[in-house]
C-alpha cells in the first residue's frame, strides 16, 4: 500500500511539472530589421542600393507601388501553453531611394497598442514620402469589428 501511494505521489509530481513547463512562454522572432547602430552607418544622400545591401543586407520586401522603397520587417511572437500565438512587437525599417539610386529617407516604425509609432527618421526633405501606406497598413490592425459591417448593411 505504501509503495503504491509513493508511486502515485511521484506520478502527480511529474504531471504537475509537465503542466508547469507547458505554461512557460515561448518567444519566436521572424524577419530582420537592422538596429540603430547599423542604420547609423547609412548616410542619407550618399549611400546607394549596393552600399546599403553591403552594410545591412537585402530587404525583407520592396515597395509594390514604388520600387524605390525597401522594407526590413521583424516581428516577435509569444506563445503560452496551447494558447494562440500573439505578436508582441514589430519593427519596420523603411529606406527610400531617389531617382539617382541614392538613399533619400531612413525611417524606423514600431507597433504600440495597434498604432504606428515613428521611432526614428532621417530624411533629406521635410516632405516625408511613403509613410501613408505604412500608416494605413499598421493603423487598420485591430480597428474592425463584425458589428461595424453588420450595422452598415441595414
Amino acid at each position: 500500500m505504501r509503495v503504491a501511494l509513493d508511486r502515485m505521489r511521484g506520478g502527480l509530481v511529474g504531471v504537475a511539472l509537465i503542466m508547469l513547463g507547458a505554461c512557460t512562454p515561448i518567444y519566436t522572432n521572424h524577419g530582420y530589421a537592422p538596429d540603430a547602430q547599423q542604420l547609423s552607418d547609412i548616410k542619407v544622400g550618399k549611400d546607394t542600393r549596393d552600399t546599403v545591401r553591403q552594410k545591412i543586407g537585402d530587404p525583407s520586401t520592396a515597395g509594390l507601388m514604388k520600387p524605390a522603397e525597401w522594407f526590413y520587417v521583424q516581428s516577435r511572437f509569444k506563445t503560452v501553453g496551447a494558447g494562440a500565438r500573439k505578436e508582441i512587437d514589430r519593427q519596420v525599417v523603411a529606406i527610400s531611394f531617389d531617382k539617382a539610386g541614392r538613399v533619400e529617407n531612413v525611417e524606423r516604425f514600431g507597433l504600440a497598442q495597434g498604432n504606428v509609432v515613428t521611432l526614428s527618421r532621417r530624411v533629406t526633405t521635410q516632405n516625408v514620402k511613403g509613410t501613408t501606406f505604412l500608416r494605413q497598413l499598421f493603423g487598420s490592425i485591430g480597428n474592425f469589428s463584425a458589428q461595424q459591417f453588420l450595422d452598415q448593411q441595414k
